[in-house]
C-alpha cells in the first residue's frame, strides 16, 4: 500500500457495520465510504481533528440493517454524496458506474459493480489493487445475502468470482461487515477459505448454500431502506440535536443516547434515573449509586417526583425500556434527558462501578 494512503476503518457495535476513512497524507483529501446516521458525531469529530478535506461520502449500495450518515456528513461538510446509478438512491451527486474513478489527492478508487446483495452493489479497489472494498458483496469467509432487495444468488456468484477473485491474491479485503470481530482478510484467503464459495465451489454450490439459510429479515428493514433511498435525509430534513449540557449522540429517531463511561465520570452532575420494575430492581440486586428508581409502567403519574435541577440520564437493564421513559419525559417538558446506551448491561459490561 502506498504509504502516503491513510485508512481508519471505524465499527458501529450495534449493526456490526465497517465505516472507512481513506485520505491523502499530504493533501489531505479524503472520502468516507458507508458512514452511519448514528456514528455521525464520532466521524465528523475525527475529520475536523485530522483538519481532512471531505471529498466525498461513497454507498457501496442500500442498506437494510442501518442508516447512512451520508446526508449528515454533506450538511456538515459540503462533501458530494456517491453510490451506483442502479441503487435506487436519489439525488446523488456522483451516481457511478463501473469503471468510474473517485480520486484523493494522488489516489483513485476504482468503481466495480459487484451486483447480487442488491442490484446497486458497488466494490471499490484502490489504484494499486493494494485494498479493496467490497461492501456487502464479498465478507470475510461469507458474502451477502441475496434473498431480498433484488438480490440474485446467481449475480453474487459472477461478481465475486469474475470480478472480486480476479484481483491481487495479496489485495486486503475490507468488508461493509462482520459479526465476529474480524476486520480484514485477503483476495487470496477468501479464494481459498472462503466456506461458500472459495476452493473448489463451483456456481451449483454456491446456488445451493444460498437458497437455504433461511436467515431472519434485518430488524432495522422498514426503516433503513426507505430512509437510505434518500440517503439518509430525515423528514423535513430535521438535523439531529446537539445539545450543551452533555456530548450525546442522536439517534435517527431523535433519541438521544449518552455513554455510560460519560455518565459515571459526572455522576454529580446528573440525576440517573432507574426504569426497571420494583420485581427487577429488588431481584437483580444490582444499581447504579444514587440512582432514583420509578418503574416505567408508573413513570406517567410520578415525573413530580424527579428532580428538575440536573440531566435526567434514563437506564434500566438493556436500554430499551428507557428509550421510553426519554420520549415520556420529553413530552412532559423535561429539556435535558438522554438514555444511557445499552442500559446496565453495557454499565456490567464496562466494569463501571455498581452497588
Amino acid at each position: 500500500m502506498n504509504n502516503n494512503v491513510i485508512l481508519k476503518q471505524l465499527f458501529d457495535r450495534r449493526s456490526s457495520s465497517y465505516s472507512y476513512l481513506l485520505f491523502d497524507s499530504q493533501s489531505l483529501q479524503a472520502i468516507l465510504i458507508d458512514p452511519v446516521y448514528e456514528r455521525h458525531q464520532r466521524d465528523l469529530s475525527l475529520i475536523n481533528e485530522l483538519n481532512l478535506n471531505l471529498l466525498s461520502c461513497i454507498e457501496t449500495h442500500c442498506h437494510a440493517d442501518h442508516i447512512t450518515g451520508a446526508w449528515l456528513m454533506k450538511h456538515a461538510t459540503s462533501c458530494k454524496i456517491a453510490a451506483s446509478l442502479r441503487s435506487g438512491i436519489t439525488s446523488l451527486d456522483h451516481p457511478l458506474k463501473d469503471q468510474d474513478t473517485l480520486s484523493f489527492g494522488q489516489h483513485r478508487l476504482l468503481v466495480r459493480e459487484t451486483p447480487g446483495h442488491t442490484d446497486g452493489c458497488i466494490s471499490l479497489v484502490l489504484n494499486d489493487e493494494a485494498m479493496v472494498f467490497t461492501g456487502d458483496s464479498l465478507l470475510i469467509r461469507g458474502c451477502g445475502r441475496t434473498d431480498f432487495q433484488q438480490g440474485s444468488a446467481e449475480n453474487l456468484y459472477h461478481s465475486i468470482k469474475n470480478t472480486l477473485f480476479n484481483l491481487p491474491d495479496h489485495c486486503i479485503v475490507y468488508p461493509a461487515h462482520d459479526y465476529a470481530g474480524r476486520m480484514c482478510s485477503s483476495i487470496g484467503e477468501e479464494k481459498n477459505h472462503n466456506p461458500r464459495i472459495g476452493g473448489d465451489a463451483n456456481e451449483k454450490d454456491f446456488l445451493g448454500y444460498m437458497e437455504n439459510m433461511q436467515l431472519p429479515h434485518p430488524k432495522q428493514i422498514d426503516i433503513a431502506v426507505p430512509a437510505n433511498l434518500k440517503a439518509g435525509r430525515p423528514n423535513k430534513d430535521q438535523l439531529p440535536i446537539q445539545p450543551d449540557w452533555a456530548p450525546v449522540i442522536t439517534t435517527f429517531s431523535q433519541i438521544l443516547k449518552i455513554t455510560p463511561q460519560w455518565v459515571a465520570a459526572h455522576r454529580d452532575q446528573v440525576h440517573i434515573l432507574d426504569v426497571r420494575s420494583s420485581e427487577e430492581f429488588n431481584e437483580q440486586n444490582m444499581r447504579i449509586d444514587g440512582a432514583q428508581n420509578i418503574p416505567i409502567d408508573e413513570l406517567q403519574g410520578r415525573i413530580s417526583e424527579i428532580p428538575d435541577d440536573k440531566p435526567i440520564m434514563t437506564f434500566c437493564r438493556s436500554g430499551k425500556r428507557s428509550t421510553l421513559a426519554f420520549t415520556i419525559l420529553q413530552k412532559e417538558g423535561r429539556k435535558k434527558v438522554a438514555n444511557i446506551d445499552g442500559g446496565l448491561l453495557r454499565w456490567q459490561e464496562e466494569g463501571l462501578p455498581t452497588i
